[in-house]
This record gives structure tokens, C-alpha cells and sequence, in this order.
């Protein structure tokens, strides 16, 4: 079993505005066999705030998942990547790269997403877009291989080769 973490990241959403379907959509899209949500939060688009938590979730929870969705795009409040590579140790670039090529499938606005994937300790973060559509859509594509990046990150498993 997995530990995550879910951060939702908008400003109407933190002030009561705006349902979050988002991280709602992450939950729900989560095996409860396989993952237990630990935290889920709404916080505001402030890029120390977001540091913090993802602080939190890594290093005082010690997540091995922590899945953000939101604050990936061009607005000048949209600092969730900037956060991300603030706290990160290691870079995994090929789960936000494979997220966009395939979403680039679906839509050509997938080239604005500015969501960033990256290691903190033992802890995988994800940025994912802020749409629940989106949402069911990147996490879905990236679910299944999750389990074994995670095993490989944990020290679970140690073979990568097929």
C-alpha cells in the first residue's frame, strides 16, 4: 500500500468559492487497495504556502505520493511547478512529459500545461492539470506505472528491465 498525499491549489477554491472536483476526482480514482490518502487540502496559489506543504507531506508525513492538481498554467498565480522544483532533490521529468504527449492527443492546449514531476526523499510529487477532465485523464494514463516507480523509488523492487 501507498501513502498520499492530494493538494488542491486554487485561490477561489481556499476562500469557499469553488467546489473542488479535482482533488475529489484524484480520490476517487485512487485503488483503495493499493493507495491510502493521508492528507487532502485545498490551499491558495501562494508558492510559499505550497512549499510548505509539500515540505510537510515528504518530509513530516512522509508520503510515498503526493499529487497536486491546479496552478500549472500561464496566469501569474499559477506558481504550483515553481513550488514543486523549489522543494525537490531529484527530477523525474518523464511522467509530466508523458502526461502532456498524451494529452497533446486530446487537445493541443495540453502544450500549455506547465506541470512538472520530481523527487523529494522517498516521496514521488506530481503536478497534475487543474480540470477534473483533465485530471481523470492524466492520472489515468499515468496510474498502472505508478506502482512500479513507486516500488523501485521505496526500494520495493530493484529491477527496471523486462
Amino acid at each position: 500500500m501507498f501513502t498520499v498525499g492530494i493538494v488542491t491549489l486554487s485561490d477561489k477554491g481556499a476562500a469557499g468559492n469553488r467546489e473542488d472536483l479535482s482533488g475529489v476526482k484524484i480520490k476517487e480514482m485512487l485503488p483503495d487497495d493499493l493507495y491510502q490518502v493521508l492528507s487532502y487540502r485545498i490551499l491558495p496559489d501562494e508558492q510559499k504556502e505550497i512549499e510548505q506543504e509539500l515540505v510537510r507531506l515528504s518530509d513530516e508525513l512522509h508520503c510515498d505520493l503526493v499529487l497536486t492538481t491546479g496552478g500549472t498554467g500561464f496566469s501569474t498565480r499559477d506558481v504550483t511547478p515553481e513550488a514543486t522544483m523549489q522543494v525537490a532533490e531529484r527530477n523525474a521529468p518523464g511522467i509530466a512529459e508523458a502526461i502532456r504527449a498524451y494529452s497533446m492527443t486530446i487537445t493541443r492546449r495540453a502544450m500549455l500545461s506547465r506541470g512538472v514531476s520530481v523527487i523529494r526523499g522517498k516521496t514521488l510529487i506530481i503536478n497534475l492539470p487543474g480540470s477534473p477532465k483533465a485530471v481523470e485523464e492524466s492520472l489515468g494514463y499515468i496510474l498502472d506505472t505508478l506502482t512500479h516507480g513507486l516500488n523501485i523509488l521505496l526500494g520495493r523492487e530493484g529491477e527496471c528491465a523486462r
